[in-house]
């Protein structure tokens, strides 16, 4: 193994059939295969459509993956999949891959977070993280404020969402107002040729008593709707534009201070923002206001790097062979509500033995796998 690991990542925790190739914290390939279209008519993601589309995807995204990274599966110092959290039966999918391919190539099987490695991505862009680092992750599934002094080994939630996810509100807003699926990039769209103080939507959770850290974006949902409701009732047009703006204002108001207050009650200088509402305009923009403004450092991936992607996997899966964590056994399945506060998923039998992964040692792989059935 070279210095620097060459890492080969899987993620399938949604519609997304993402595969990349990392050589420590440098990306060699990024190969994406997505079936949002086949949930458009739907409005929504259906589990066993990603489930069967990740199934056709695989192997012709992990081969265009090596292809565009000039390396051969050979070379590969471990394979990374997510294992959680996610939809089942996509995680799945790709967790018996890679445990097909870790198999038959004899090389070291990670597990790891869904979240953990949003943040790790980073690195793929800014260079190694901050240590601690103060991340807020949204996207359809999430809106959290972590917190973690290593990336491999300790991630601390600070504050999640109680109800709908950012990116979730997104999507039925957008529905409300017939402009498709996804939500997010159309109200974006939309939201730079409106108002974004043209409507006094509410803010969730920001009383003095509400918990500092926590989310909640039903309640703003809801007001949206019905705003959009009675305009239609009286049978008057409804400024799309402008509901797009002021709703998208809303939230990104929240989220953005919310995050900063967490650095400064936390001596953070530094604020990281992940997931695929990260790709927003206007929070970017806000956050790098507010951030200026408290003289915190802000870190934002660009935004291919932002939606769900096999590079932050294969980022996250370098860092742990890097660092030597334990590898994932065989038995390794899908968790769908895996914890954030579980960065990876060790083997039972190395996840208190601070087992290193050594130069072509491959750890528990030689147990099972000497001879490379690969071809």
């Amino acid at each position: 193994m070279a210095d620097e690991p060459l890492v080969l990542g899987i993620e399938t925790s949604c519609d997304e059939t993402g595969v990349g190739v990392v050589r420590g914290t440098t990306l060699l390939a990024d190969a994406v295969a997505s079936s949002v279209d086949e949930h458009a008519r739907f409005g929504g993601v259906v589990p066993e459509v990603a489930s069967r589309a990740h199934l056709e995807a695989m192997v012709p995204t992990i081969e265009r993956a090596l292809k565009e990274a000039g390396v051969s599966a050979r070379d590969l110092d471990g394979i990374a999949v997510t294992a959680g959290p996610g939809l089942a039966g996509a995680l799945l999918v790709g967790v018996s891959a890679a445990k097909a391919y870790a198999y038959a190539l004899g090389k070291p099987l990670y597990g790891v977070n869904h979240l953990a490695s949003h943040i790790c991505v980073d690195q793929l862009e800014h260079g190694p993280l901050p240590e601690p680092t103060m991340a807020l992750l949204v996207s359809g599934g999430h809106s959290s404020l972590l917190l973690s002094s290593d990336i491999t080994s300790d991630v601390r939630p600070m504050g999640a969402t109680i109800d709908d996810a950012a990116g979730e509100a997104f999507d039925k807003i957008a529905r409300v107002l017939n402009l498709g699926f996804p939500g997010g990039p159309v109200i974006d769209r939309y939201a730079r040729e409106g108002d974004p103080s043209a409507i006094a939507f509410p803010r969730g959770l920001t009383g003095p008593r509400d918990p500092a850290y926590d989310f909640s974006f039903s309640g703003l949902k809801t007001a949206v709707a019905r705003w959009i409701e009675a305009r239609r009732a009286a049978g008057e047009e409804v400024p799309v534009r402008d509901v797009s703006a002021s709703f998208q204002e809303a939230v990104v108001d929240v989220l953005t201070r919310k995050a900063v207050r967490a650095c400064k009650d936390e001596g953070v200088d530094h604020l990281m923002i992940g997931g695929g509402v990260a790709a927003n305009t206007r929070l970017r923009a806000l956050a790098q206001e507010r951030c200026e403004a408290a003289g915190i450092r802000l870190r934002v991936p660009r935004p291919g790097l932002c939606t769900d992607n096999g590079a932050m996997v294969a980022a996250l899966g370098a860092e742990m062979v890097a660092r030597g964590r334990a590898t994932s056994d065989w038995d390794l399945s899908a968790d769908s509500s895996l914890p954030v506060t579980e960065p990876h998923v060790p083997g039972e039998a190395h996840a208190h033995s601070g087992a290193h992964v050594h130069a072509h040692g491959h750890d528990h792989v030689h147990e099972v796998g000497k001879e490379n059935l690969y071809s």
